[in-house]
């Protein structure tokens, strides 16, 4: 993101260049869901691709089908290494001359050097876009306070398809009442005058502006990954539900396609993303990485908290697919102490194995009138 004035906005708390808050998250929360506010997204950046060959070479290297994307039209993208597991995620938007690639701020560097590295002599050009616009968020009801950038006459708006289950896409987590469908989220890049307007405007009253602790709450009430909370070493996509919204499972060949079929059709994922309402009695909050426990069985790990306007405080959890989360008895352990927990399935233990693959009769088992 530009350098941004952020500290002229009353209330307004920073770290690492990140608006946390401006002094009240759960007002900034409500805000948002209103479209009163708007929030600036220094945790993401901005990579830009162009070239005739964009699509179809993005869409040879990714999880994602890409090659008729049209312009407007938002989806997202997985890098994943040759064993399925995610490497990279991006949210993707074309405007029929570029592809813009917005991606968590951590992973902006590594993504790009990868994408120069795939180019070979294919009419592509990858880049760093971040001096060039901003990233702003906002919920559907928010979308008239923000003007997007147009530098080819279609307005630069990435309107998250979560939790829509999109082409070729799979869903693992139940359709009815999803939490995803409550708040719809957007990420709009901007100009450095138009992201300057903006401040300019909180720091005369005119407008509220969110930081990423109320941004994080809405996320995690609506059960959406994110590539610098819940990925690790060994996340496949499977485990987070992202099949929703990131794979396409029948389009060509690319980089990991193999155990993404392999999992979904006839496996299951080794661990599954649950939510996680905790006990709020004694004003602890875990941190991401405290472990979750049922007994003394550790059974996972935190990967987002949050505290939501209405829920209260909530999280995200990766755990072992065959952990009992029924009853009594889970807990997330804390350096201040532990906390009780309600589990609820996002991802269920029998996920995946979706193929109906047909058993061979074994020889010495036919009719003997078949034999030969």
């Amino acid at each position: 993101m530009m350098d941004a004035d952020l500290g002229r906005v009353p209330g307004a708390v920073l770290a690492a260049g990140v608006l946390q808050h401006a002094g009240g998250p759960l007002i900034e929360q409500r805000a948002l869901v209103r479209g009163t506010a708007v929030a600036p997204r220094a945790d993401r950046r901005v990579l830009a691709v162009t070239g005739e060959d964009r699509l179809s070479w993005l869409d040879s290297v990714t999880s994602q089908a890409l090659t008729r994307l049209e312009p407007g039209r938002s989806t997202e993208l997985l890098v994943l290494d040759p064993q399925g597991r995610v490497e990279h995620a991006a949210a993707v938007l074309d405007d029929g001359e570029t592809t813009w690639l917005i991606v968590d701020r951590d992973d902006a560097d590594a993504l790009l050097a990868w994408l120069l590295r795939m180019r070979f002599r294919l009419r592509v050009a990858p880049r760093d876009a971040s001096d060039e616009l901003a990233v702003v968020g906002v919920t559907d009801a928010g979308l008239g306070l923000v003007v997007p950038a147009a530098p080819h006459e279609v307005p630069l708006v990435w309107k998250d398809p979560w939790p829509e289950i999109g082409p070729g896409g799979v869903g693992y987590a139940p359709e009815a009442d999803h939490p995803g469908y409550a708040v719809r989220w957007n990420e709009v890049l901007v100009t450095e005058a138009e992201l300057q307007r903006l401040i300019d405007a909180a720091v005369s009253g005119e407008l509220a502006l969110a930081g990423a602790m109320a941004v994080e709450a809405l996320r995690v009430a609506a059960w959406r990954p994110r590539w610098s909370a819940e990925v690790d070493e060994r996340t496949i996509p499977h485990e987070l539900d992202w099949m929703r919204t990131a794979v396409h499972m029948d389009k060509g060949c690319y980089r990991g396609q193999e155990t993404v079929a392999k999992v979904h059709n006839l496996g299951h994922p080794p661990r599954r993303v649950i939510a996680l309402q905790l006990d709020g009695s004694d004003d602890i909050l875990p941190a991401p990485g405290d472990p979750l426990r049922v007994g003394e069985a550790e059974i996972g790990r935190i990967t987002s908290v949050a505290r939501h306007h209405e829920d209260g405080p909530i999280a995200l959890a990766v755990v072992k697919r065959s952990a009992a989360l029924d009853g009594d008895g889970l807990v997330v352990s804390t350096a201040e102490g532990d906390v009780t927990a309600t589990a609820t399935t996002v991802v269920p233990p029998d996920a995946g194995a979706a193929a109906a693959v047909p058993r061979m009769p074994r020889l010495s088992r036919r009719p003997a009138a078949t034999r030969p």
